[in-house]
């Protein structure tokens, strides 16, 4: 079903400025109800019904009844279903209409590629010619018709279900879309996951791949939502303001909200895109991370109408906060202002990427938060890890770890009710381990530093000298750890030994990245890793082979373990 056949819309009429406030079900001021990106121009009225369509019409009526208390946006304002399932908004000549999928219900999901059709765009005059895009936005859009209809489906949401979790899949070529197909797609062959979610950067660059790597998505069979990274932009832009047009036309709206049993999931877009650079190559601009003011209305208007035992799950692109650095490009600028909005909220948790990275934070009074539980934001392992860099495979596919050691892969996020978990899933390590553990000493580190003499296949493994013994330790690499995970070695029947968080990159793709530079893109590095730790081995080993097994307990309480064979000689 096109857009167009699943949104029936409305005959447009002027009307006064001041009407909009009049609006039947208009949760927010109508003055303020300007949708995503819209220019400031003639104010139109719309009107419409969210129906059940239970025999396939496509039309309320005929069997089809009205579904109230549904939410409906223009991008700011949200208006509520009464008991004809009828809504009204205000809206300008630019605006994207979206249905709030509420629990129970389903809007139409395209069959090839799974991306659901909530949204009917109104932009009559289609993207501005004279920006000259580089990748097709969107086309004049037809008059609304006389009634902005949406058609849901019924179906069964239980309180305890999974969620597929991507961010910065992010190929940047026809072969990196191969990758993806190679590497994901089968770890997926069968999920029992509801639905997929990917955070941003579904592409790197080239808007061009959109079409293919959403037919491969589309055959894991679930459906997938999808926000914008600040490598979906189109760069010819002089701004925010029509930034996203190639992803408008093929995703939706660049942000929105749907619910699925006791979770609301507010999907957002925080690329503050800040214009075009000519000098640049694709003359792509700067940009910050910012949630601008209708999305700031947007979720105080949702959250106005979502219970407080609710578990609220936010997804963005840019973190709320990272390890690496301070930038503006790398960290939500006006957080405070997001923050204010969550006030004696006690379920809430996000979700975000672009760094490349895999880091739990957790956000209190301190940071700003007013929700009356702390916030755990989550930053997730890219699906590309070093945006597909290093060696390769044996079937062809870069082994692409990240640049802070967590093997390249993608999340399931678990839900019972308004509770959570996740679990990381690494693409390619045997067995789907959790952790790798390395060995180093005085002796390898001056090995590298100086020789730079790598043995193949050791990669900081042992045999080591017994001499070297006092001067090795055992870094293990927790590739989902963070602040509240707990690690501890045990070496053969010995008494376990707390193992200490360090903030180090990662020895073992330090190691990868010198012997491949040539199969590494060029600003690739080993970046400081927030979840590893370090323990200096036993001064008494003696010669020989030694079991060292290594048990961590994680942010969820889970326990993950590895282990390794050491051998001392001399």
């Amino acid at each position: 079903m096109t857009t167009e056949q699943q949104a029936n819309g409305v005959t447009r009429r002027d009307v006064l400025l001041g009407a909009a406030g009049a609006a039947a079900a208009a949760l927010a001021p109508a003055g303020a109800a300007q949708a995503q990106g819209a220019a400031v121009s003639e104010i139109i009225h719309i009107a419409g019904t969210v129906f059940e369509d239970r025999n396939g019409s496509g039309k309320p009526g005929d069997g089809n009844p009205a579904i109230a208390g549904v939410l409906v946006s223009n991008g700011e304002d949200v208006s509520v279903t009464d008991s004809e399932g009828r809504y009204s908004l205000s809206l300008r000549d630019d605006a994207a209409i979206c249905v709030i999928k509420p629990s129970g219900y389903m809007p139409p999901v395209d069959p090839a590629t799974q991306l659901p059709r909530f949204y009917r765009l109104h932009q009559p005059k289609g993207s501005p010619a004279e920006l000259n895009l580089t990748f097709a936005g969107i086309a004049p859009t037809d008059p609304l018709p006389a009634s902005l209809d949406f058609a849901l489906k019924r179906q069964d949401e239980p309180k305890k279900f999974e969620v597929v979790l991507f961010t910065d899949p992010q190929p940047e070529s026809e072969v990196e879309v191969d990758f993806i197909r190679e590497d994901v797609i089968e770890a997926l062959n069968g999920t029992p996951a509801k639905f997929g979610i990917t955070a941003g950067d579904v592409m790197f660059d080239d808007l061009s791949l959109y079409g293919r790597y959403n037919f491969i998505i589309g055959t894991i069979g679930i459906p997938w939502w999808n926000i914008g990274g600040n490598h979906d932009l189109n760069f010819e832009a002089p701004d925010r303001h029509y930034s996203r047009e190639t992803f408008k036309r093929v995703f939706g709206p660049n942000y929105y909200a749907f619910s699925y049993a006791d979770a609301l999931f507010l999907m957002l877009d925080d690329v503050d895109y800040l214009g075009a650079d000519p000098t640049k190559p694709h003359d792509a601009g700067k940009y910050e991370g910012r949630l601008d003011a209708p999305q700031l209305a947007f979720i105080k208007n949702v959250l106005a109408q979502t219970p407080a035992d609710k578990l609220i799950v936010m997804v963005l692109h840019i973190p709320l906060r990272n390890y690496l650095d301070s930038e503006p490009g790398t960290n939500l600028q006006n957080l405070k202002e997001l923050f204010a909005l969550f006030e004696g909220r006690r379920f809430t948790v996000s979700f975000s990427g672009h760094t490349h990275t895999t880091e739990h934070h957790y956000f209190d009074a301190a940071d700003g938060w007013t929700g009356a539980e702390p916030h755990h934001h989550h930053v997730m392992t890219a699906v590309s890890g070093s945006w597909w860099s290093g060696p390769f495979d044996h079937r062809g596919v870069a082994c692409a770890d990240s640049r802070d050691g967590s093997p390249n892969g993608f999340h399931i996020l678990s839900i019972d009710g308004n509770s959570y978990k996740t679990r990381f899933v690494p693409a390619k390590e045997p067995n789907g381990r959790q952790m790798r553990l390395s060995i180093d000493s005085r002796f390898h580190s001056a090995q590298k530093e100086v020789q730079r003499e790598f043995r193949q296949g050791q990669l900081l493994g042992s045999p080591i000298a017994y001499a070297a013994v006092a001067a090795t330790s055992l870094i293990a690499n927790v590739f989902d750890g963070g602040p509240k995970t707990k690690v501890a070695m045990r070496i053969g029947d010995r008494a376990p030994i707390a193992m200490a968080r360090q903030t180090m990159p990662d020895p073992f793709v330090e190691e990868v990245f010198a012997r491949n530079e040539a199969t590494k893109k060029s600003w690739i590095k080993a970046e400081p890793s927030s979840h590893m730790w370090t323990a200096r081995l036993p001064a008494d080993l003696t010669p020989g082979t030694h079991r060292i097994i290594v048990e961590a307990i994680t942010e969820y309480g889970d326990a993950v373990n590895g282990r390794i064979a050491l051998e001392i000689v001399g």
